[in-house]
């Protein structure tokens, strides 16, 4: 008799049959919420299975576990980890994700809701997020700071800090450059767990809206912004101009975030996604960081763009050039 974790029925065992049979049977077998097959152990590798020959009938057929990791996530699924059944095969259990993240549907109020201001607060389902613990984030920010030269006491300007997890990977950086952050965010809790992190008299983090960015806020040889500045709500163009005109040193940069990724049931899935879309659009996103590149080329700015789950878009101007080589163009 079988758990309430595994799927009812045996599963199907697969030595070289085409990849598209796989997919046809698990879409087939995922009504139950769940799929278990046989394949391959994708650690044996191409060449080491007994039998195996080039072309058709070749006994077993070699993917690498991140070919299985992309096939779950096309299925709208996660990929739970592999059990070995026998010497050259592993199990693999495909499970359906739930819905999209709270976060993501906006909507209007209701009882239970919190209000605008705490949908990214400390006891929202977005808490739970810990981007520096998920190498799709922190791998690609780590890259995009290392490529900015600050100078010494540079004021680091945060939009949308949240509770300072950007900020945070500044500690790791070769040589930890010595900055002061100034954090702006909407949401009153999370502010108060940044300042728990960050507790040097230096920083501070103001309750404001980006629209309506404080009087007084000086300028800044850095300006961070992930997953922000396309929030409902912020135009984002006249944002962008008011920094560039009003709170930029001369020589300066900027390390902005595109979100091209969504969350379902606690997972990241890549792409950025529109309502009624159930595959990846990008035409947004691209338009997006066509007028942000074109913008800040025109005010003497270089760019480069990297990333994965966020794409991020990394400025500079002046003096501080980044740290790069001949094969990373920076435009």
């Amino acid at each position: 008799m079988s758990s309430p974790d595994e799927p009812s029925a045996p599963p199907r065992r697969y030595h070289d049959e085409p990849l598209i049979l796989i997919v046809r049977h698990l879409r087939d077998a995922l009504g139950a919420g769940r799929a278990r097959i046989e394949v391959p152990d994708p650690d044996l590798g191409r060449g080491h299975y007994p039998g195996e020959r080039v072309g058709p009938g070749g006994g077993l057929v070699h993917r690498p576990l991140r070919s299985w990791c992309d096939l779950a996530e096309g299925l709208s699924c996660r990929l739970l980890t592999p059990r070995a059944v026998d010497g050259t095969h592993v199990a693999l259990t495909f499970e359906r994700l739930g819905a999209e993240a709270a976060w993501h549907a906006g909507g209007g109020a209701s009882e239970e809701a919190p209000p605008p201001q705490e949908r990214y607060g400390a006891a929202s389902e977005f808490a739970r997020v810990r981007k520096l613990e998920d190498a799709g984030f922190l791998l690609p920010w780590l890259e995009a700071l290392g490529r900015i030269h600050l100078p010494p006491g540079a004021r680091v300007l945060d939009l949308g800090v949240n509770r300072g997890d950007e900020l945070a990977a500044f500690a790791w950086l070769e040589g930890a450059p010595d900055v002061t952050f100034v954090g702006v965010d909407h949401g009153a809790s999370a502010l108060a767990e940044a300042r728990a992190r960050f507790p040097d008299a230096r920083h501070s983090f103001v309750l404001a809206d980006l629209n309506a960015l404080p009087a007084g806020l000086g300028r800044f040889s850095l300006v961070l912004s992930v997953g922000t500045l396309q929030s409902p709500g912020v135009d984002d163009h006249a944002l962008l101009r008011r920094l560039v005109q009003e709170h930029l040193e001369p020589r300066a940069s900027l390390v902005l975030g595109f979100p091209n990724s969504r969350f379902r049931d606690g997972e990241v899935v890549y792409g950025a996604r529109v309502r009624n879309l159930r595959e990846p659009d990008l035409s947004l996103l691209v338009k997006d960081l066509s007028f942000y590149r074109r913008y800040l080329h025109q005010h003497g700015f270089r760019t480069f763009l990297g990333g994965k789950y966020d794409l991020l878009l990394t400025a500079v101007r002046g003096g501080a050039s980044p740290s790069r080589t001949d094969s990373e163009p920076l435009d």
